[in-house]
């Protein structure tokens, strides 16, 4: 089955009104008892973009209360070799990529394969706005205000088979589109995976947006998702087909350096990676800059009491 829908575009979706009036209403829960508690998110505000809005209702129950990282610093600092290499490759080239028409197959192990546009993805769920800790094995990290709903909305929707254990995320691989495809650093496209149980988890969410807009294309337009308590290439970006399978998926690091990258990658400060320490982390865009102490990285990136039972009795340093 298929289904698509060309005439409705996110503008139509997100009047500005109802944009500007949901910012108002923060703004206001700010000034109460509630606000109190989130008051480092409430006293940031995006920068202008430009960009089309996406009308997200914050989730308090995923709203991490760290200083957000500045929309400057999340669109200009980004790992996404498809455009690149250097960390600012992607801002300078993504703007050839093409984000619409775009679709998404899901496809696999499910009772309803399907083909959704990209519209039909933003309707397909209420719009979040949730504050996730982002954490690079390279060792440097951000906050950012995501916006989407939980993937297990989508899952469900095509209805996993019994069968089905593992979730393969394919992203699009354009040579006209996506200059860093000249190189033969990883084997293109690019794929990622999750064990079924760890896509369905609540805190795993297919994203459309930061900061109350459209995703920018070098954060991986139209559409990614965002695992927090993994290591951030967990997370796929520009994904073009979902399917799941009985076996574990190849992913595009493991392929490249299984030492190096493991299948679940969980953000671990005793499991060290082999160039990088994971025992801290450095917060992209601290006021101190270079001078600022490192901060202690937590397990599964402080994400332990939503997480840690689905890894019970695994050996972590094993089955890194």
């Amino acid at each position: 089955m298929s289904i698509y829908d060309h005439k409705l575009l996110a503008s139509d979706i997100t009047p500005k009104a109802v944009f500007d009036n949901r910012r108002t209403l923060i703004k206001s829960a700010a000034a109460g008892a509630f606000g109190l508690a989130l008051a480092p998110w409430f006293s940031r505000e995006a920068l202008a973009n430009g960009g089309q809005k996406l009308a997200a209702t914050l989730n308090p129950n995923f709203a991490a209360k760290d200083d957000l990282t500045s929309y400057k610093n999340i669109t200009t600092y980004n790992n996404f070799y498809e455009f690149g290499t250097d960390k600012a490759d992607p801002a300078a080239n993504a703007g050839s990529l093409q984000t619409r028409p775009w679709t998404v197959t899901i496809e696999g192990l499910v009772k309803k394969p399907v083909t959704l546009d990209i519209d039909a993805l933003l309707k397909l769920a209420p719009m979040e706005e949730r504050i996730y800790r982002m954490r690079c094995v390279e060792g440097w990290s951000m906050v950012i205000p995501w916006d989407g709903y939980s993937l297990s909305k989508l899952l469900n929707h095509v209805e996993p088979l019994g069968s089905a254990k593992y979730v393969e995320f394919i992203s699009l691989a354009d040579r006209k589109q996506m200059p860093g495809l000249r190189s033969q650093i990883i084997e293109w496209p690019y794929r990622e995976g999750l064990r079924l149980d760890e896509a369905m988890n609540p805190l795993t969410l297919l994203t459309f947006g930061l900061y109350g807009e459209v995703l920018p294309k070098q954060n991986g337009a139209p559409v990614r998702i965002v695992v927090p308590w993994k290591y951030g290439f967990k997370s796929a970006k520009s994904i073009v087909k979902i399917r799941l399978t009985e076996e574990m998926p190849k992913t595009s690091w493991s392929q490249f350096d299984a030492r190096e990258y493991g299948f679940y990658s969980n953000v671990n400060p005793s499991v060290n990676h082999p160039r990088w320490s994971q025992a801290s982390e450095r917060r992209i865009g601290d006021p101190k800059g270079m001078f600022a102490p490192k901060i202690k990285t937590e397990m599964f990136n402080g994400y332990a009491d939503q997480v840690a039972s689905m890894y019970a009795g695994m050996d972590l340093k094993k089955f890194y």
